[in-house]
């Protein structure tokens, strides 16, 4: 089956960089792309007419959201409450246990990855919360969401996480680490077995990645096992860190160092290696230290950092700055890492705050970050097949709309989805040669279902929150409306 999809605009690939054709089209066989340009002249089986519109290669969301997001309940508790949303140290020693059914679990990747596709990501690596987990993501869940990844026809880098310690809150309000270094061990293992079952399936849609919780939360064993794993099954490793007050400070107090500089010691950074957030380095307005090279040590050893500017602005913080790093010779991608998964958002927002940090437009423009959703997520999976729309590449293709009036008048058509697009813009998504969503319409998906399920899991994840509560407060208290709730005025 041969395709050619033509349009307004097609965001091509010349080798090094993406370039923009205009009145152009885009051929695909099968997987793969075969053609792009103008006039291709052979037969073809389909053509599609994309009409006002951008032809680019899918995002690549190496940082995505994998369940329904539990950051609505957190990003405006303020800091009188935030730790009312912990584990309790009382709650922990009691026994933890799963708030959720293995059915629930199920839902959660089929309503995230739906997200996912329906907001133009065709590439995933996904976190999911644990803040309502017994302890750590299980083998169970993760296969059902490779299935439902695999269903969907959305490309995804899965594996369960794990962790050795978590964060709890003691009785005098005081946050610890609780330890249980061997469901550390055994949640390495899982992830391993995980992988060596997973890996290809599919079709290669599904391939395998390893997820150790926040840094704070491991220990020294378990990430040398991690890269250990890593290089022996050549995946990637996601590892949060560089993201928190907490962490930050926990790692220098224990180590007497940065938590980069602490990963660059055990050898764990490294091309297969991504960080999301990197922002609390070194130098950094927050950190008060100045020594340690961190931008060094993560351009030293190629590793990625994975920016996620919409989460971070939202709990008040920022990279500085991402011209910064780019400049220092840092492979970056990006992440959403929340909802709505909206490259669009995290593009404006990122954009802006990098160039209020750096006061010069240079390294922050839209098409910056648009490398960074493309070709940076495709270099740090070691895939010059994806992330571009060029001969023998994958046929990962989007179709973002301008021709809404929202969208405002057109001059470059990069800067004018960036500035005026949402997710809501993208009207066609082809995975692998499949057209995957057209006209925001999944195949065979109701989606007015899975929002009526969604309400539902949210309510229970909310719920959830009840027993874990260090002070129990009453849920009103725990969760405070924008406004009072009345029945009348």
């Amino acid at each position: 089956m041969k395709t050619k999809i033509r349009g307004k605009y097609v965001v091509g690939y010349d080798g090094e960089d993406q370039v923009l054709l205009e009145d152009a089209e885009v051929v695909y066989e099968d997987d793969t792309i075969l053609f792009v340009g103008k006039s291709y002249t052979e037969h073809v089986d389909e053509v599609i007419d994309a009409g006002n519109s951008v032809i680019s290669p899918g995002f690549i969301d190496l940082n995505a959201l994998g369940d329904i997001d539990h950051d609505i309940l957190h990003f405006e508790a303020g800091s009188k409450r935030a730790k009312n949303l912990l584990w309790s140290e009382e709650y922990v020693k009691k026994g933890s246990r799963e708030v959720m059914t293995p059915e629930d679990e199920a839902f959660k990747s089929l309503y995230a990855y739906s997200q996912l596709i329906l907001h133009g990501v065709t590439t995933a690596m996904p976190i999911t919360s644990v803040f309502y987990k017994k302890w750590a993501e299980t083998y169970e869940e993760l296969a059902a969401a490779a299935h439902h990844a695999g269903s969907l026809g959305l490309r995804i880098y899965l594996g369960p996480s794990y962790q050795a310690g978590i964060r709890v809150v003691q009785p005098n309000g005081e946050i610890k680490l609780y330890w249980d270094e061997e469901a550390g061990r055994k949640g390495l293992q899982r992830a391993v077995q995980f992988v060596k079952d997973f890996d290809g399936a599919y079709n290669g849609l599904i391939r395998g990645m390893l997820a150790p919780e926040r840094i704070e939360c491991q220990t020294e064993e378990t990430l040398r096992q991690t890269k250990h794993f890593s290089d022996e099954l050549n995946i990637p490793i996601k590892l949060h860190a560089a993201q928190g007050k907490f962490e930050f400070d926990t790692i220098v107090e224990k180590h007497g160092m940065t938590p980069i500089n602490y990963l660059y010691d055990l050898e764990f950074l490294g091309p297969k290696t991504g960080i999301p957030h990197a922002h609390l380095i070194a130098g950094h307005s927050e950190t008060k230290i100045d020594a340690g090279n961190d931008l060094e040590k993560l351009c030293e050893t190629n590793t990625t950092v994975i920016h996620c500017p919409l989460i971070i602005g939202r709990h008040m913080s920022a990279l500085e700055s991402f011209a910064k790093y780019k400049k220092a010779g840092i492979n970056l991608a990006l992440g959403t890492d929340t909802f709505p998964p909206d490259i669009f958002q995290n593009v404006r927002t990122g954009s802006m705050f990098s160039r209020y940090i750096e006061k010069v437009i240079e390294g922050s423009t839209f098409a910056d970050f648009y490398r960074a959703a493309t070709l940076g997520g495709a270099n740090f999976l070691g895939r010059p097949d994806l992330g571009r729309l060029a001969k023998g590449a994958k046929a990962d293709i989007i179709v973002i709309d301008l021709q809404g009036f929202h969208m405002g008048i057109v001059d470059d058509p990069i800067r004018t989805m960036f500035l005026c697009g949402s997710g809501k813009d993208v009207k066609l998504s082809i995975i692998n040669g499949q057209i995957v969503m057209k006209d925001q319409q999944l195949p065979g998906v109701d989606l007015e279902d899975l929002k009526q399920k969604g309400q539902q899991y949210f309510s229970k994840m909310k719920k959830g929150y009840e027993e874990r509560d260090y002070q129990h407060l009453p849920e009103n208290e725990r969760f405070r409306t924008s406004f009072k709730v009345v029945d009348s005025i």
